[in-house]
Parts: C-alpha cells; structure tokens; sequence
C-alpha cells in the first residue's frame, strides 16, 4: 500500500497488523494499530491506535450480572458509551496537532449527536463509499 503511494495504513488486522507498523516505520510513513494502544510499538510512525475498549465491555457484562439485569444478545458500546476511541500518548503526541485533536472531538461530539451519521454495515451489508 506504500508502494501504491499510501501516506497513512489503518492496521485493521489484530496483532497481524504489526507488519503494517513495521513497514510504515521503515517507509518514513504512519499507520494507525488497531484493538489496544499500539503507539509504542514504532514511536513517531503510529499516528493513533483505534482503541476497542473491552475493558468497559467486561465490566458492563459484570455489573448487568451482578445487578441481575443481563440480556443475551447484542450489546453495542460506541462512542456514547466509551467503548471505542483513539490513543493520544507521548509516543504519538508530536504527530498530532491542537487542530487535529480538536477536530476528533468535534467529529466524536456529532457522531453521538446524531449530526453525523455513521452507516452500519450490519443493516444491509453495503459499504455505502464503494
């Protein structure tokens, strides 16, 4: 994806992903890991990591066990719900600007919002930017 001119790699593959890390480091590019704060792996080349916050998962399961109020079934924790996000730490810091880390709370603001729609997949199984 370099090769083809790719500034930026979004390493949506678990820890298969870190050949993307690798190579976006040896490219004097940036990636982006994906699932836990991988910006430590390759400092300086990982713009953010996509933060799957299972952690908050696992504690909802809990508590809606302990409080007997568990439901089988899907349960989506998005943006409102603190179970997805991005990291911002001293590896990555000097990647992002003021501007950009304001424009990600904006955009996380409208997407919780509803002023910014995100299409789900799931619904009908269209990428809708085909």
């Amino acid at each position: 994806m370099f090769d083809s001119g790719a500034d930026i790699v979004y390493a949506a593959a678990g820890s298969t992903g870190l050949g993307v890390l690798q190579a976006a480091a040896d490219n004097k590019k940036l990636s982006i890991g994906v699932d836990s704060n991988q910006n430590y792996i390759q400092p300086g080349s990982v713009l953010t990591s996509m933060l799957k916050r299972v952690d908050v998962a696992a504690y909802e399961v809990f508590k809606t066990g302990h409080d007997g109020s568990w439901k089988s079934g899907f349960k989506i924790l998005g943006l409102a719900e603190d179970g997805v996000g991005w990291a911002l730490d001293e590896h990555n810091a000097k990647l992002v600007t003021s501007a950009m880390e304001s424009k990600v709370e904006q955009v996380r603001k409208g997407i919780i919002s509803g002023s910014i729609k995100v299409h789900d997949y799931m619904s009908d199984n269209k990428c809708p930017a085909q």
